[in-house]
């Protein structure tokens, strides 16, 4: 470089220059890059929720588990209380002595086949059948076909058609048994 010429002095200055510069920009790529992945990664970070802070969310959009469970148990309350008031309507309530009942209601005019307006377990079928006899509503005993219509059925829905005849059967027996006229879905005595 002493023997060179200004021009080629500045010539190589400036070719060493240009490197170094292109070395330093590559260097901050690489560098802005590893930066950003690092930003990224703590932001993400930030935005995750801690358990409690998640159960908070969760019932804000849900509701609260206290105030679900409450509103279940007044649904079924109000259902069981409607099932209850239905019994007085029903044709028959079919029991397994203790365990289940379930009320159905069918008139001969009525399309369709009949329909379970009650059903219960435990407890809740011990009040079926006591509201039954209470209204005078035939109980026949079949534990079969109460189990059946209890595990198969839900109120308001008629029964499958798997179960026609043995409910049929039943409801002749119980037209027999009130002494209901054919075509008469009120239930007129002879």
């Amino acid at each position: 470089l002493p023997f060179a010429g200004l021009e080629q002095g500045v010539g190589v200055v400036g070719g060493k220059l240009s490197g170094l510069l292109w070395r330093a920009a590559a260097l901050l790529l690489v560098w802005g890059a590893i930066d950003l992945m690092r930003q990224r990664r703590r932001y993400m970070n930030e935005l995750k929720m801690t358990k409690q802070e998640v159960r908070e969310e969760w019932k804000q959009a849900e509701g609260s588990p206290e105030i679900k469970m409450k509103i279940r148990q007044l649904r079924r309350d109000l259902l069981r209380r409607r099932m209850m008031s239905e019994v007085p309507t029903a044709t028959a309530v079919i029991v397994n002595p203790t365990h289940y009942a379930v009320a159905l209601r069918y008139g001969i005019q009525e399309a369709g086949a009949p329909k379970v307006i009650a059903k219960g377990k435990n407890y809740l079928a011990l009040r079926i059948k006591q509201r039954a006899i209470e209204h005078r509503i035939p109980v026949i005993e079949n534990k079969p076909l109460a189990q059946a219509l209890y595990k198969q059925c839900q109120v308001g829905h008629e029964i499958p058609p798997a179960l026609y005849r043995a409910v049929a059967e039943i409801l002749a027996y119980v037209f027999r048994l009130t002494g209901r006229l054919h075509g008469d879905a009120g239930g007129t005595q002879r």
